[in-house]
């Protein structure tokens, strides 16, 4: 019976001494014959390529302020099926960093066991608070939140982003390839239950470089130019205006302003008709602040010379149409005039004379060289070219060249029109306008500058300071006397234009007020346009006029510009 026992306890140890080698065997296999394996399958469970929330890069004004800039945004969502402690717990800890009531937490917590979103656009740093926490079953998703911190002062310009992070306008959509960064993967650790570890959960999945799109812009000078533009807006209660300040020298636009404009942090709820920059995609009748670069054309045309006078009978008629100034039913004719009083006492008939002394074609290809048919190619989406009417037209109808003389029967862009004065302030070189200067790095270093087209000389430099010296007439003693800035040469020119519509003909009482501001010593010139001024007093010389003066006087210590060594008056 003894043996029976002792078979048993051999048995027993027999078994458990095979397992004890069974088991050694595994682990010897498991540690080092497939150990290099396992770790690899280990460290693929652990790691994982997670794609970098792509930030765009940021727009800066030429002093480096921001102007659209991108932060860190995270979703935060919650999965109430991995929660390892107590709902009221988790929500009493998130209630205090997101500001929502722990009972409205709980009852979010109830709404699903998985996938729930919490709260949409949460601060880095308060992404950051949450993640210290530790909660099992919070997950939070980085994003990029497109913000504008100057609000509606650039937006004409800046333009916006979608919800898709594309832009749709400005800046925004024609440097789309260069701020949009390409999309990056990046390797993160997670836990067993696949979570990223805290200490890889953030930065790492933003994608972000030092590199800037710097503007030619000046928010400084923008908001002058909002101001003043907004103040004579609300005192004649007009329906929209623009101002615009050029470096005369190379086209570069210091201040492209429209107003009412909108915010481009919630484009959505602004009318649609402001979403555009209408000072270069809307066209309208220059009037008499065209009257300047008729003058240089017949002068450059050596049609006239500029110590020609002309008898101003006060109202003529071409074919079956008249013509008259503006002031014939109170003043008549005034009489022969110089081409400096024609400029500064604004006189249609006389300025039909001048254009008469070249012949239509002659006048026509001169208008088609100065671009007047043509794009100006700013770097802004939706430019018009101007428009003018078929040479064959221009040529055989005698009215079309008379009514062109004083600004009528062409239209062209607000824009258009600074650079056509431009060519008188710089010495008669046509520039291409621009608004971006290029992509720069946080020492200010340059990466990229666009392709602009270089200056073409369309004007030799007598006929600009002959014209110029006309329009400094017009500041120093005629219409433009508002824009007067003591001490400063200022070249000027004040335009109220009958209001056209499409279908041919004018609007009884609608008109579009403007004055061209030049700064010869900049050389700078500055517009105001303004579109529906209301009241008998509405003129260029009244509306206009004084917006551009009180930008000037911002400019001028800006620029560090120096008093003028001569007066006009002198």
């Amino acid at each position: 019976m003894a043996a029976v026992p002792q078979m048993r306890s051999v048995v027993v140890w027999g078994v458990l001494i095979a397992g004890l080698l069974g088991l050694s065997l595994k682990l010897l296999s498991l540690q080092v014959i497939q150990s290099a394996e396992l770790r690899e399958k280990a460290q693929q469970q652990q790691r994982s390529q997670e794609q970098k929330a792509t930030s765009r890069r940021s727009i800066v004004d030429r002093q480096g302020h921001f102007l659209a800039v991108d932060q860190p945004r995270f979703t935060l969502y919650a999965h109430p099926i991995l929660f390892k402690r107590p709902m009221p717990e988790i929500a009493s800890a998130l209630s205090s960093i997101l500001g929502i009531p722990a009972n409205q937490l709980i009852q979010r917590f109830s709404e699903g066991p998985t996938g729930i979103q919490i709260q949409y656009s949460v601060p880095e740093d308060a992404a950051r608070r949450i993640q210290t926490l530790s909660i099992d079953g919070l997950e939070l998703n980085a994003y990029q939140e497109r913000i504008y911190p100057q609000e509606d002062l650039v937006s004409e310009v800046v333009g916006y982003v979608n919800m898709e992070r594309v832009g749709q306008s400005g800046i925004e959509a024609a440097y789309e390839n260069i701020l949009e960064r390409s999309s990056e993967w990046v390797e993160v650790t997670r836990t067993g239950e696949g979570d990223i570890l805290p200490n890889q959960g953030l930065t790492p999945l933003l994608n972000m470089d030092a590199l800037q799109l710097q503007l030619t812009l000046d928010t400084r000078l923008q908001r002058v130019s909002r101001l003043a533009l907004s103040e004579q807006m609300k005192q004649y209660q007009a329906k929209r205006g623009t101002v615009i300040v050029m470096d005369a020298s190379d086209g570069s636009i210091l201040s492209l302003v429209q107003y009412p404009s909108f915010d481009a942090n919630t484009y959505w709820k602004a009318d649609l008709g402001l979403l555009k920059n209408w000072a270069i995609t809307d066209l309208y009748e220059p009037g008499s602040t065209f009257k300047p670069i008729n003058v240089a054309i017949a002068l450059e045309a050596d049609a006239i010379e500029p110590d020609d006078q002309f008898y101003d009978p006060g109202q003529i008629y071409i074919g079956e149409w008249p013509i008259q100034n503006y002031d014939f039913d109170a003043n008549g004719g005034r009489g022969v005039s110089s081409l400096t009083d024609i400029i500064k006492y604004s006189s249609n008939v006389a300025m039909v004379r001048v254009v008469q002394q070249m012949k239509p074609e002659v006048f026509y290809d001169w208008l088609e060289n100065l671009g007047l048919s043509s794009l100006m190619g700013i770097d802004l989406p939706g430019e018009t070219a101007s428009y003018l009417k078929p040479k064959e037209h221009f040529v055989n109808i005698a009215v079309e060249p008379a009514v062109v003389s004083f600004g009528q029967g062409l239209s062209l862009t607000p824009l258009k029109l600074a650079q056509l004065h431009a060519t008188l302030a710089n010495g008669g070189f046509l520039v291409t306008p621009h608004v971006v200067k290029g992509l720069r790095d946080v020492q200010g270093q340059l990466h990229y500058t666009p392709s602009i087209e270089p200056p073409r000389r369309v004007f030799s430099q007598e006929t600009t300071e002959a014209v110029l010296a006309m329009m400094e007439a017009v500041v120093d003693g005629g219409s433009g006397k508002a824009a007067h800035i003591p001490n400063y040469r200022v070249a000027g020119k004040t335009g109220t234009a009958q209001k056209a519509y499409a279908g041919g003909g004018y609007y009884e009482s609608a008109k579009i007020t403007s004055f061209v501001g030049i700064l010869p010593d900049g050389p700078y010139v500055v517009v105001a346009v303004v579109d529906e001024p209301k009241g008998a007093g509405a003129f260029g010389g009244t509306v206009s006029a004084p917006i551009v003066k009180s930008v000037m006087e911002a400019l001028i210590p800006m620029e560090k510009i120096p008093p003028s060594t001569h007066q006009p008056n002198e």
